[in-house]
């Protein structure tokens, strides 16, 4: 089986609907899954920069044609990419139409389906344990003889 790529998942301890995902296997420190498709609201900026969260964070606090306040979702998605860093909300499955966003650097999409290996660690993020547990998880996916394609989000 081909991990088409990897995901570093942060959980707080509150009462977020989680991305539904079919667990394939679990290891001793990270799982695979298989994740299906969902829709999700995205954006993308200048690295280092917090504006993607909020763009992301105004949508879901009712700048959308409708007004609609939308429920928080995890995981957050990140990637960085070609200099510019990437940021997605999973939308809640409760939510059959979303509207559209009022902000024109917002769009909604629809994920792949894909399968990944993702590692699990608590309390808030930063660029250390970023490294820290995407570089454990490399490192537990080539001695289990697994190919990575892709690159970390």
């Amino acid at each position: 089986m081909k991990i088409f790529a990897i995901t570093i998942l942060i959980f707080m301890t509150q009462d977020y609907e989680t991305q539904p995902y079919n667990l394939i296997k679990t290891y001793d420190n990270f799982e695979l899954r298989y994740y299906p498709s969902v829709a999700m609201v995205k954006t993308e900026g200048s690295p280092g920069s917090k504006q993607n969260f909020i763009k992301l964070f105004q949508y879901i606090s009712g700048s959308n044609e409708s007004g609609l306040k939308i429920a928080m979702t995890t995981p957050v998605h990140m990637e960085k990419t070609e200099g510019k860093d990437k940021m997605a909300f999973f939308l809640p499955s409760s939510l059959k139409s979303p509207p559209s966003p009022k902000n024109n650097n917002v769009e909604i999409v629809r994920s792949k389906e894909a399968y990944f290996a993702a590692i699990q660690y608590g309390g808030y993020s930063n660029i250390d344990k970023v490294k820290f547990y995407t570089d454990l998880l490399k490192r537990s996916l080539a001695q289990e003889g697994i190919k990575l394609n892709g690159s970390p989000i």
